[in-house]
Order: structure tokens, then sequence, then C-alpha cells
């Protein structure tokens, strides 16, 4: 048998270069689709390039965005591999950047021939880590463009196992020596522009010594070469390619966030009282919004984002084994997090642990979290209240983790105190209490709720100008009448005979 590559060999150019389409659940999660199983594609040989390099973006394109990824190098050669010798397969472990171009990313239906073929389209390198030193469920993968980090993900945030891949593509081909798998990018891929650039590392940093690939440093340059209209098809671009390149809204270049909740909606949902937004979902049929028995850490904190969830099982000492420790789901979903998100933690109502702390808290907070509901309880609870994440729990409770949950799962569907919560929901908390609502209604309860909150500080400006609230509250017709005809909102004169 063919000798596994060492650590000290250089990248030479590979037989197969494969590549997985869609792999991480942070990436899946914002492309609103999980794949069942992977699916794959090849890049050509020629696409590959060493650190250090420049890549070229073709004249008349806009859309070429980097991916940074977890690359494995074959060693020994393998066909018909079981998943638990698939690992062993594997020589080493780098960074690569899946460069593509979205302008010809609809001319070949997924193949990426052109789309992912370019020449330096495919940077490995610089190092090798030995893939014998590392687990292969603790790598980490992170971007920068221009110095600022894109990307920041592990491969326990994989929705398969890095050995499944090597597994899977043995079942249809031999793996030769040498041979690249490119283990797809987590959420933050973007596009870049010429003079950009980006820098990917690959590193182990629980393992001995902290394995490091180096940082993969690529520039991106301007083509001056068009493509040959009379050759075959020709870059194309529409709204779709842009947002999935960008990753963002192209024309801000700001985060675009999953549920759609804008800055105009969201500053609806800052001015709307939770007693207002449940009324209005009352009337709509849905008396099941509330999360029961929390309540917020620091007085008069207001939160509004997207639900995040995160859900945990009864404790169990095997299952603690296998799911509490090393990068577990709970760290995961504090890690991935994005700004104006909020944590929703299914904690069964057991409030006798802390169900986060005050490192989680503060990564959390670093990430732009605008909260954290749980109904469970919170280690740390003043140093959590310093820091300043508002979190609606049971209280505090100074026992860790794992003597009730074990951390299970997420983006799931959940059940927090009482109420079901789906990853997207829209959440708000306030003194009142917190609501979830589907995101499919919130435009409409909204402005429903801003309505009758204008109606109700008229009615109380009546109230206290000395008017009986019989026929006012709710209003008559006579009532409703002076209200539609208001000019400001300023009370009707009180006299001996008010509208009945």
């Amino acid at each position: 048998m063919t000798e596994q590559i060492t650590r000290s060999d250089r990248i030479g150019r590979p037989g197969k270069i494969i590549a997985i389409h869609l792999s991480y659940a942070s990436r899946a999660d914002q492309r609103g689709r999980r794949p069942a199983a992977p699916s794959y594609f090849f890049k050509v040989a020629s696409s590959v390039a060493a650190s250090g390099g420049t890549v070229e973006r073709p004249a008349g394109t806009e859309l070429l965005a980097f991916e940074g990824e977890i690359a494995l190098i074959i060693g020994t050669p393998g066909r018909h591999v079981g998943l638990e010798d698939a690992w062993s397969h594997v020589a080493s472990v780098t960074a690569a950047n899946d460069l593509g171009l979205y302008d010809l990313r609809a001319n070949d239906k997924g193949s990426n021939v052109r789309s992912k073929g370019g020449d330096g389209y495919t940077p490995l390198g610089p190092n090798l880590i030995d893939a014998r030193t590392i687990d292969p469920e603790d790598i980490r993968v992170r971007t920068w463009v221009n110095g600022d980090l894109r990307q920041d993900d592990n491969s326990a945030g994989l929705i398969f196992p890095l050995a499944q891949f090597v597994a899977d593509l043995s079942q249809h081909f031999t793996l030769e020596t040498g041979d690249v798998i490119l283990t797809g990018t987590p959420a933050g891929s973007s596009v870049i522009v010429p003079g950009d650039v980006v820098e990917v590392e690959v590193d182990a940093p629980n393992a001995p010594g902290a394995p490091t690939s180096g940082r993969l440093v690529t520039t991106v340059t301007q083509g001056d070469v068009s493509f040959d209209e009379s050759l075959g098809s020709l870059p194309a671009v529409d709204d779709t390619q842009r947002a999935d390149a960008w990753g963002t809204d192209p024309s801000t270049a700001e985060p675009v966030e999953a549920s759609g909740l804008s800055p105009e909606l969201r500053a609806k949902l800052e001015q709307a009282p939770t007693a207002g937004l449940s009324a209005q979902l009352r009337k709509r049929g849905h008396h099941h919004c509330f999360i029961d028995g929390v309540a917020v850490n620091i007085l008069g904190t207001k939160i509004v984002g997207t639900a995040r969830t995160l859900r945990f099982l009864p404790a169990r000492e095997d299952l603690f084994a296998s799911h509490g420790g090393g990068y577990n789901a709970q760290k995961r979903l504090f890690d991935a997090v994005g700004e104006g998100e909020i944590i929703v933690i299914e904690a069964r109502g057991d409030a006798t642990t802390g169900t986060l702390g005050d490192i989680l808290a503060l990564r959390a907070t670093a990430r732009g979290a605008a909260g954290v509901v749980t109904d469970g309880g919170v280690r740390d609870f003043d140093e959590v209240v310093r820091i300043g994440l508002p979190v609606f729990s049971q209280g505090a409770h100074p026992s860790v983790l794992g003597r009730k949950h074990v951390p299970w799962d997420v983006d799931v569907a959940i059940a927090c105190g009482g109420a079901a919560v789906e990853p997207g929901d829209i959440i708000v908390g306030d003194g009142d209490g917190v609501i979830v609502i589907p995101p499919a209604l919130v435009e409409d309860v909204v402005d429903a709720t801003l309505a009758q909150e204008d109606e109700d500080a008229w009615i109380a400006a009546q109230v206290e100008a000395g008017h009986p609230v019989d026929g006012l509250f709710p209003m008559n017709a006579e009532w409703r009448a002076k209200y539609e005809a208001r000019s400001v909102a300023e009370p009707v004169e009180a006299q001996g005979s008010e509208p009945r």
C-alpha cells in the first residue's frame, strides 16, 4: 500500500478534487434548506494554487465569492471504505478557499464546471496538519477579508461528519493518494472584489500543540479578457444570484436577516408592548404565544429579535458523555448566534441548574445577540447582569449544566415555557413577559398593535381629563366619532353630559 503523506510534504497537483455542495448547518440555515445526504461536484486540478498567489476576476463579471473550507488530503487509497475506518485514509488536513464565480453558476446546473473551475480557484495550504494527531470533530476553520473575520466555524457544526464524506465517496470510485476533498463552507461566504485579500486558516486549537495550516493568503485582481460569446454561454446575474453570492443585501452590503426582520419592522416592534401584541395575536386565534414563568434580569429591558433555538435533554450519563463535552450544541450556538438574534433555550422548565453563565453571556454579547430566553436557570447571574446581556429566565442557580441537562440540538423546533418556538420566529420581551410571533403574522400584528396603542393613549387622556370609562373604554359610536375626528391627541373637555 502507498504510504501516507507526511506533514512535511508539499501539496502537489491532486488527481481528483471533490467538493461538497452544502455541509454546514449554519450555511444550510442561511440557504433555508438542509440536505438529507451529501452531494458533490468535481473541480479541475488546474484550479489549485498556493498561498500568496492571486486570483483573477474575469472581465465583465461581478460576483466572485470566497468560501473558506477544511480540505482533506487522502493518504492511503481506499475503495468501499467503512465509516469506522474512513478517517485512517486521510493523511493530512489543510486550509482551502473554494472560490466561485456566481455569474456562471446557472450555466452548468450544479456541476460548477465553469463557475468553480477557473485557474487559481482552489488555493490550498500553506501547511499540512497530520490527520492522525487531531479529532475530526474538533477542527476549526476561519476566514478573513482585509483583516476582518468573516467566517468562524468548527467541524462539529457539519451536518455530516468528515469521515462520512470519505466513506461515501469510496462507494463510487477509488480515492487515491493525493486526492483532495473540499468539505464545504460555513455561513459567512460573500463577494470579494479586486484588491481584496482573503486569508483562510484551519487549525485544531484543542489538540496537542494546537496544529495549524497557517494563513492561506489570496489576493483578488481584475482580469482584462472577456468571455467570447461565440463559444459558449456568457456570464449573467440576477437578484437571486446576487443574494446568494453576497449572503447579504447587495445594495447595502449589510447582513440580511433570515426572517426578513427589516430595520423598519424592528423599530415598530421596539415601540409595541407585549401586552398589545399578545392581544392582537389572540384576535387572530393565537392563544399559546406566551413563554411563561420567565422574568428579565435587567429591569426595564426590552428585547426584539429572531429566534435561534437550543434544546436540552434530561441528564443521562451516557448521553452527556457523548454530547455534553467538547464543542457541544450549547457552545456551537453561542458561537454562531448573529446580530439581532435571540437564543431561546428549552430546559423543560427546570430552574435547578444554569443553562448559561458569564462566559457564554460574553460570547453572545460579542456576537451582537439581542438576548437570551430560557425556561431554566442562569449561573453567574450577577455577572451576566454586569455584562449587560438581557436574559429572561426563571432566575439564578449556581449549578453547572450537566446536573440536569444534556445539550442536544440547535435550530430545531422546541418548547420553551409552554410555547412552541421555531427558528426564525419573532421574539419580543419586556416587563410583561415574552411572546412568540409567527413571521407570517408579524407585519399585521405590529401595525394593529401600534394603532391600538394610539387609540388607548387617547382614551387614557380622556379618562385623565375626568371622563368616566363607561362608553369610552371601549368606545361607543359617539366617542369613536370624536376619536376619528381629532386633529391632535388632546383630551375632549369634560362637561356635565359626556357621550354615553
